[in-house]
């Protein structure tokens, strides 16, 4: 078997190929990579996980093979988001770190997050060289010099956040707010750091369930009809929730509606170029919707297009060059914070913007689309299986003139395939970096034409 990184490090189902001797042979390729990039010094490595079956158990061998292997090891002692993995990279002065998540996927998965010295996810470039060391199947090492150490992320993470969001004015504006945790580890952060600050809170999902209730700890809209419930009957400025390493964010409005990812994203480089005075460009994945562009235009900022995978966003983040990336996939990051995506980040912002402005999400939106018009986006999935997975390489190499009647003004080969219509709507296939699917996403100016986009790219992708 073949251990492969994803778009967001690798992850597997547990007992089938995520096994104990898997992750030894990973976390010894991680070590020779560490060793050969940064020499032989003594260096630290933060190890964290999540909330998922087992965490506990992998970080704890990950760190005996550590500090075999001569490394400092900071263990962190409670269930970590993944952000707060980053910013203790930064603090330390770490050589990396790796987190035992396997993020929004169904309960029966885990994986390793492996970060480099940034605090960044690792670049396709790095995650080469550690399969290249897995292929080599390296005997375990054991050198003098290494230790563990219980490890408390929380409270520099959090601190940390107070010079990001201005609490101070979310605090004057006395809202109140929901936060779902969905089982992960953004219970006791989110809801902690707005209470420290004279917030009312209503936590739904604030224990550890190792099965997330029975789904995937994913805060999209069909996964969060008991936050929404709660907003509406109780009155709630706005309903928060965070997946199960809580990078991902999920928001529902005062109205019950669900905030999409693309629509907050858009929202809040709006509300950051105006809120902060940055001048820096605006960053979203190629996936992602094309509204960021146009708030890009009307605000005068640069817009830059990447593959998907949050380290790409996170390169811009490290050179300063955007005032905040974000994916349609609910990940989103600022200047000046770390070049990892941050589901905490994103929702108290969300909370800032409806406190400075006095006005809803909802409202917000409606006044940005008078100014630059609405565009409708959406995705689905289509299983990979043996027949698909034969054609597809062949396939994504086509190049038609249009799709469905639908004349193709430009093909983008970035991450996938992108086709760009005469009418500006446009059609992207990618296989999924972290599930056996093709995504095929699409957008348009109306829901019904985007409906029919997302047919005819399933037509395509199956024809």
């Amino acid at each position: 078997m073949a251990i492969r990184f994803g778009t967001s490090g690798w992850r597997s189902i547990i007992a089938d190929e995520f096994t104990y001797e898997n992750v030894r042979l990973v976390v010894e390729s991680i070590c020779a990579y560490l060793k050969q990039s940064s020499g032989e010094n003594l260096q630290t490595v933060i190890v964290g996980h999540d909330s998922r079956f087992m965490g506990e158990n992998f970080a704890e061998v990950a760190s005996l093979i550590l500090k075999r292997n001569g490394f400092r090891v900071l263990l962190c002692k409670t269930p970590t988001p993944t952000p707060t993995i980053s910013n203790a990279i930064r603090i330390e002065k770490a050589a990396g770190g790796i987190n035992f998540t396997a993020s929004h996927n169904p309960p029966e998965y885990q994986g390793i997050k492996f970060s480099t010295a940034d605090g960044a996810p690792a670049l396709p470039e790095i995650t080469k060289r550690i399969e290249d060391f897995i292929a080599l199947n390296l005997p375990a090492k054991t050198l003098p010099g290494g230790t563990i150490e219980s490890y408390d992320a929380r409270t520099d993470y959090l601190d940390d956040l107070k010079t990001k969001v201005r609490f101070d004015l979310i605090a004057q504006a006395k809202g109140k707010y929901g936060f779902d945790a969905l089982w992960g580890t953004g219970r006791g952060y989110l809801d902690k750091i707005l209470r420290d600050h004279g917030l009312e809170v209503e936590t739904i999902h604030d224990w550890r369930d190792v099965t997330f209730g029975g789904r995937s700890p994913e805060p999209g809209e069909d996964h969060l009809d008991e936050l929404r419930e709660a907003v509406l009957t109780k009155k709630l400025t706005l309903g928060l929730a965070c997946d199960g390493d809580a990078d991902r964010f999920g928001i529902v409005d005062a109205n019950g509606k669900f905030i999409t990812p693309n629509e907050l994203v858009a929202l809040l480089s709006d509300y950051l170029a105006e809120s902060r005075g940055w001048t820096e460009g605006v960053a979203r994945s190629v996936a992602t919707s094309h509204l960021i562009d146009r708030v890009a235009t009307n605000r005068g900022l640069k817009l830059y297009e990447t593959p998907v995978g949050f380290k790409y966003i996170g390169e811009l983040i490290n050179e300063d060059k955007i005032i905040l990336g974000g994916e349609e996939s609910a990940g989103l990051s600022i200047k000046g914070h770390y070049p990892e995506k941050d589901g905490i980040l994103a929702c108290l912002l969300a909370a800032e913007a409806v406190a400075v402005r006095g006005k809803s999400l909802t409202e917000q939106l409606e006044e940005l689309y008078r100014q630059v018009g609405k565009l409708e986006s959406g995705k689905i999935g289509v299983k990979l299986t043996d027949k698909i997975a034969v054609g597809l390489k062949e396939k994504l190499l086509q190049e038609p003139t249009d799709i469905g009647g639908r004349k193709i003004e430009k093909i983008n080969r970035m991450d996938g395939v992108k086709f760009i219509f005469a009418d500006q709507s446009w059609m992207l296939l990618r296989p999924s970096g972290t599930e056996p699917l093709v995504r095929i996403y699409a957008e348009s100016e109306n829901r019904e034409d985007l409906e029919v986009l997302l047919e005819q790219g399933r037509r395509y992708l199956l024809g």
